[in-house]
């Protein structure tokens, strides 16, 4: 039985998710935003008289987690649950303090809230352990550096497909978009914004962060194009529709591809893919820095980190983390095995301003009907 997966990217109405865009839309750079009003920590601080409120997806980390923290450090955790970005975004953009403390968000979110002022620039006297990070987790595009957040898993997207039923095997974006005429109505895509727009973008050999207003009338088309083969969008079941045999060949999140199945594989096109991240951030209102700072450091332990991997099925970008994690699950997820460098091949998702809202109308007017 596979691990409880957290329903984290679960699409939201457009009409939120426009209204976030243009709340967030940038008033400074991200480099300016993360070096200004920088609080002044204390690396000896009493962490027993601290406290903090932590905001995460549903099942993505140990329950335990907060208890062995505070036996370990001494400081309390709340811990509070978001269903997606979207949502603890407007919480933590209402203007007033959200009395959360770190919250996990995707990065290009991180990035959007840096813009705004809204988060802590990472100290990292206080983080010892991002020694533990690849070098690559510091050049991701939304954060070069890890200057104000500090990624907690990262992965890619791609096809994956039932070996039996497709016949041959798929490789390009093409084979999801125009399938060939066994796997009509066999094929699925994801129905949130970026990765329904992910497969045309590639395909046409786009940016997976355009916002050209042509270029998008072209990845439009050809999504209403590709419609008509299409089984479902689904972000969630996938799958099991794999398993099922409903589909035969799916869009996925490489930990979601459920390769423990030995007829189900995992592939990235050959026109390339993405490198998306969730991260950890500290918001500038926090009254408890040092300890959110001590729980991020505590998070990025090697046996803690490790279990995002062994149970998320999500590769973390914790070099100390990975080698913990067991050769049998690299054995049926090969996926875990994807190597940093190889991920960086990826484009990374970053914030798109208000362009943003171009992807929400399009993805709406794609997937209505």
């Amino acid at each position: 039985m596979l691990p409880f997966r957290p329903a984290r990217r679960t699409a939201v109405p457009a009409a939120l998710a426009a209204g976030l865009v243009l709340a967030l839309t940038a008033c400074g750079g991200a480099d300016d935003a993360g070096a200004a009003g920088a609080d002044t920590l204390d690396p000896n601080a009493d962490l027993s008289k601290q406290k903090i409120t932590v905001s995460n997806w549903d099942g993505y980390m140990p329950e335990d987690l907060p208890a062995k923290f505070k036996a370990a450090k001494g400081p309390a955790v709340t811990v509070t649950k978001h269903a997606t970005n979207e949502e603890i975004m407007a919480k933590l953009t209402a203007g007033a303090d959200s009395g959360i403390d770190v919250a996990f968000v995707s990065g290009q979110f991180a990035q959007a809230l840096a813009e705004q002022g809204l988060v802590e620039p990472i100290h990292a006297d206080l983080v010892p352990n991002l020694k533990n990070l690849y070098p690559e987790a510091g050049q991701l595009a939304y954060d070069k550096g890890n200057k104000f957040s500090v990624p907690y898993t990262w992965g890619t997207t791609g096809l994956c497909y039932r070996t039996d039923l497709t016949g041959y095997t798929p490789d390009s974006w093409q084979d999801l978009l125009s399938p060939k005429p066994q796997l009509a109505k066999k094929v699925t895509m994801m129905a949130t914004e970026r990765w329904l727009m992910l497969p045309a973008q590639k395909a046409l050999g786009f940016s997976a962060n355009t916002t050209d207003a042509d270029q998008l009338a072209e990845v439009k088309q050809k999504l209403l194009e590709a419609k008509k083969t299409l089984l479902a969008y689904d972000d969630t079941t996938f799958g099991d529709r794999l398993k099922s045999g409903e589909a035969a060949l799916v869009e996925a999140w490489d930990g979601w591809c459920p390769t423990d199945d030995p007829k189900i594989k995992f592939v990235v096109p050959k026109e390339g893919s993405d490198l998306w991240v969730d991260t950890m951030v500290i918001l500038k209102t926090s009254k408890n820095k040092e300890a959110a700072h001590a729980f991020i450091n505590y998070i990025l332990d090697p046996d803690n980190h490790s279990w995002a991997a062994e149970n998320i099925l999500y590769k973390v970008p914790n070099a100390a983390a990975m080698a913990k994690v067991d050769a049998k699950l690299l054995g049926t997820h090969p996926q875990l095995k994807t190597a940093p460098a190889e991920l960086l091949k990826g484009e990374v998702p970053v914030d798109l301003g208000e362009a943003a809202t171009a992807y929400t109308r399009i993805a709406t007017e794609v997937s209505a009907g």
